[in-house]
């Protein structure tokens, strides 16, 4: 018979059996629900392509301002670092001398002009006296040669005053054109223009300002072709187009600018290819009238120039991109929600997005958020999204307006001031 000690084992090791088995039932694997991500299908559009160059500015015009005649420099009329007008005076030499040089011309001219009326009248009477034969022919020639060497001498005191009044003229120095003028390299009561031309101040014009770059061969070829294709579209005959007929837009952006925001257009290009470096030297204009000029000479700059569109292209958020060993994919999200490593090959950026050149298709669905969480043959539970409120635009305007919202909610829940005055 079992005691009493034996059958309280048999149930405790009973109890123990079971709780046991009951453990082994809990412990069955159960798949966890799949991870949740944001997908989104490509947005579609015309893609442009660009050549993309690096360059400099440089000023439209630009001149040294000159002392062209000897004298010391008596005043200046402008403020160094201003914008100044064609034709705006600079600076005046001490005109005193060449003043005298004017009035020692005319006076020579006079006399020139006395003399010759004196020769004339003496010639006339002469050929008169010699027609009645009262007079000698000698007389006749006499007076002839001195009439004609007083019309020299008049024209020989024409062209003093008229170098007089030139350099008279000289002693105002005048803007050559409009521009902004620089600092005066010599102060005033300085001796100028003696025995060299003495430079007194450059003026540079900066509207429109140019921007210089360099074209290697293959990119030269393109261009050639896609100036071909539009005097195509145009009806031209590619082989005999003027510079004006095609204009090639450029794009440009400073170092601290997003983007190109200065638009302007191809405007001259060298002769021949330089042999040593294998490229061409372009140019291009862009207006600058803000005051003051926002493009300097001088300033890097960055340029880019359209050769071409290309309809219903795809473009995905550079969130959505990865890159690896093997190269740049995306996570693609198949019908069946499992994930799928696709390899592409990417473009240039607009607004944000990137261009797919190659690897995806427009119904394609991409993870954009989440891209963490997939993992390639893993299923995942998705959220749909466009791929359009991923632009920088629009994230933009998504900002300002959760921005607006927040201030119209604080001002709505600010109280208004009770205004003061009367009895409570």
């Amino acid at each position: 018979m079992f005691t009493r000690r034996t059958r309280m084992n048999l149930r405790s090791g009973s109890l123990i059996l079971a709780l046991l088995l009951a453990g082994c039932e809990s412990n069955v694997y159960v798949e966890p629900p799949p991870p949740k991500v944001t997908i989104a299908q490509p947005l579609m559009q015309e893609v442009t392509d660009y050549l993309e160059f690096t360059g400099t500015l440089d000023a439209s015009e630009r001149a040294e301002v000159v002392a062209r005649v000897a004298g010391v420099l008596q005043s200046m009329h402008f403020e160094p670092g201003t914008q100044v007008e064609e034709g705006d005076l600079l600076f005046i030499i001490e005109p005193d001398e060449y003043q005298a040089d004017m009035q020692a011309a005319k006076a020579e001219l006079a006399a020139a002009q006395s003399n010759y009326d004196r020769a004339d009248i003496e010639y006339a009477r002469a050929q008169k006296l010699f027609k009645k034969k009262a007079g000698a022919e000698a007389d006749v020639v006499k007076w002839r040669v001195e009439r004609e060497i007083s019309s020299a001498e008049i024209l020989r005191a024409q062209a003093k005053i008229a170098r007089a009044e030139l350099n008279l003229g000289y002693t105002q120095v005048t803007a050559p054109f409009s521009g902004r003028v620089g600092r005066d390299q010599v102060d005033v009561g300085n001796l100028v223009g003696e025995g060299e031309a003495t430079v007194l101040t450059e003026v540079t014009r900066y509207d429109p300002i140019y921007v210089y770059f360099n074209l290697n061969e293959r990119d030269l070829l393109r261009v050639i072709e896609m100036i071909r294709e539009d005097a195509r579209a145009r009806g031209l005959d590619p082989d005999n187009v003027d510079r004006g007929e095609i204009e090639v837009p450029l794009f440009l952006g400073l170092a601290n600018e997003e983007g190109y925001p200065h638009e302007g257009r191809y405007d001259y290009a060298d002769s021949a290819v330089d042999p040593e470096t294998g490229t061409l030297q372009l140019r291009g204009t862009f207006e600058n009238a803000t005051k003051p000029p926002k493009l300097l000479p001088g300033l890097f700059a960055r340029i880019r120039m359209p050769i071409g569109n290309r309809p219903d292209m795809p473009l995905v958020t550079e969130r959505a991109i990865g890159t690896d060993q093997r190269g740049t994919f995306l996570m693609v999200v198949d019908a069946e929600n499992s994930v799928e490593r696709r390899s592409v090959q990417t473009g240039q950026r607009i607004d944000g997005l990137i261009v797919i050149e190659e690897g995806l298709q427009k119904d394609d669905r991409v993870v954009v958020k989440g891209v963490q969480r997939a993992r390639p043959g893993r299923k995942v539970d998705p959220d749909t999204l466009d791929m359009a409120e991923l632009t920088t635009s629009a994230m933009k305007q998504a900002a300002q307006a959760a921005e607006q919202a927040a201030r119209n909610e604080r001002s709505e829940a600010t109280p208004p001031a009770q205004e003061s005055g009367g009895e409570p």
